[in-house]
Order: structure tokens, then sequence, then C-alpha cells
């Protein structure tokens, strides 16, 4: 077993995703306790470019080449991931938690006979085990599992969960022309569809301001949006104004909607569940407005006020004209 540390880049067309740099910062400070290689495991074909990309982010780059991986595959995913881990041995194999990764993380593990973790907002090495964090109950509560690393393992890590920095390494790519044995033909790729353009990008927003549960009724949004538009910003908003179909699917910030990281994010009635926290709490500056003193938003804010947003609301609109 050795000890370096595999982190899974997941890339769509031609662009490497945002979470697998997260995870790659998390494989770096892994690897450097360890004394191991941070190694970028890249499948793909025509990928090159994405792979020299990487050269300062890890001590290798691992590209393994097939066009049969053009695509996510699980299947061919899994079998070449699984031909690579068990020749390599890594002491830990990291993936983001992603919808791709539902798919092949579970299925790689059983096929290697490897424990496993998914959901997890951060871990450890201690000695011979892994120690991880699991949010429950919609990040209420955190649950704490473990394994012995002794013959591998895998993680996955939610998006969010650590921010994403630049390395100084000087890795170097190894390419691999990869080559299986039988075909997975139960199932093909078909396309790519993007998602269809909503009215506004909150990813290129500079100041957001964003309403959670304590807005209490629809009707109250129009109050919410009247203060964002004085103050030159952008609307947004947690997942249960898009359950409730207050506002559309594009003004979500969360691990299930849009990652955000603008100059300026205020959080009003927003309690703060983690899957709202990893979209937005690399903000520049957050300002969190909340009646509950314990509410988790006030972990990640600069600035807190516990009080009822229908009070601050009219007073901070107030002090910004008198402003101007």
């Amino acid at each position: 077993m050795s000890k370096d540390i595999f982190a899974i880049i997941e890339h769509r067309q031609g662009k490497i995703q945002d979470v697998s740099l997260e995870i790659l910062t998390k494989a770096r400070q892994l690897s450097g306790e360890t004394g191991g290689q941070t190694v970028a495991v890249i499948l793909g074909s025509d990928a090159d470019e994405i792979a020299r990309s990487l050269t300062t982010a890890a001590d290798k780059i691992l590209y393994v080449e097939n066009e049969k991986l053009a695509h996510l595959h699980s299947d061919y995913y899994r079998e070449a991931l699984s031909s690579i881990i068990d020749e390599r041995k890594p002491l830990l194999t990291i993936f983001g938690h992603t919808s791709a990764s539902f798919e092949i993380a579970p299925s790689l593990a059983a096929h290697l006979d490897i424990p496993i973790i998914t959901n997890c907002v951060d871990f450890h090495i201690d000695g011979e085990k892994v120690i991880a964090k699991v949010p429950l109950y919609g990040g209420k509560i955190d649950s704490e599992y473990s394994f012995d690393v002794q013959n591998g393992g895998i993680i996955s890590l939610l998006q969010g969960a650590v921010k994403a920095e630049d390395g100084q390494k000087s890795g170097e790519v190894e390419k691999i022309s990869f080559t299986f044995d039988k075909d997975f033909d139960s199932k093909e790729f078909l396309g790519f569809i993007e998602a269809a353009a909503g009215e506004i990008d909150i990813t290129q927003a500079e100041k957001i301001v964003s309403v959670g549960r304590g807005i209490k009724d629809e009707e109250n949004i129009a109050l919410v949006k009247d203060f964002a538009e004085s103050i030159g910003a952008v609307l947004a908003c947690s997942r249960p104004i898009v359950d409730a179909g207050w506002l559309p699917n594009e003004r979500q910030v969360g691990s299930s909607g849009k990652t955000v990281k603008p100059k300026l994010y205020i959080a009003l009635g927003i309690s703060g569940a983690f899957q709202h926290l990893a979209g937005m709490k690399n903000a520049d500056t957050i300002i969190a407005v909340n009646k509950d003193p314990n509410a988790p938003i006030f972990s990640v804010a600069h600035y807190g006020i516990v009080e009822d947003m229908f009070k601050v609301i009219p007073a901070l609109k107030q002090k910004i004209e008198e402003m101007k």
C-alpha cells in the first residue's frame, strides 16, 4: 500500500468542475501529512490540455485515455479506476460528492472490496484510520464514521466543504492508453444537454441578497426584491423557497443549486443548513440576519444581526439611502 492520495477529476465539455479543485486541495493537505504524493486521476479522451492544466495542483497527473472514456459511463469508469487503483494501491481515493460519483464510487468500492464513506463535509487520517464527518437531517447534526485505511478506501467530499486553493507543485503527466477486455453496452451516452438559461446568472453577481424560510409568505418576496434592487444586488434564495415555487431554480444557492462567490452576500431569514453554506460560504463578505442566535449561518458570517428581518430590511434600506 502506497501513501499516495488519489483525487478523481471530474470534467465536462473540456472544463474541470470546481469540486475537483476542492478535493485536490484536500488531497495536497493529506499527502503532506502522509508523506505520499497527490495524484490527480483523469479519465477521458483528447483530454491532454486538461491534464496539463493540473501540473501545479498535483505531484502527478495520471491521464487514463480511451475513446470509451470520452463521456461519463459508470461501467467503463469503474473498470478503468478499479484496474488503476488495484495496481497503484493509493492510501485513499477522493471523489467529489456529485451526481456522477453517485454512480461510480459505491460500485467501485464494492468491486475492490474496500470501505467507502460518502457525503462528507470533512475528514482526516488518524494513524491507520480515516475519520469523516457526515451531516444528517439536513445538516442539523453531524455524525462521525471511520474505517481502517490499511487496504485503501474511498471518500466523497461535498462541494463547498473545502475552499479551493492554488497549488505550488511541478507535477508531471503520465498518460496511459487503457484497453478494455469487454464492452458494456447496456447503456450509452447520447448527448449532453445544457440546462435552459434562466433570466439571470447568479454565479456572476458581485452582490447577492438571499432569502430563506424567514420570509414566511410569498407576498413578502417583493420586499426583499425591492431591497436587493436598491443596493444593486441580485435576488437569490435557499432551497425551501424554490420548493415552495416562490422563486425559480436558477435563483437557488447551495449544493443542489448554484455555488456563488460574490463580493457581498446578505442572507435574510436563512438558518444555514450545510447544503446552503456549501454554495456561499466563500463570499468575500457575508452579512446574516436571523432571529435565532444559534442559526448555523452565523458560523460563516462576517457580520451577524440577531433580529427579525422585517425590522432590519427597512432600517438598512433607509440607512443606505441616507448615504447616497
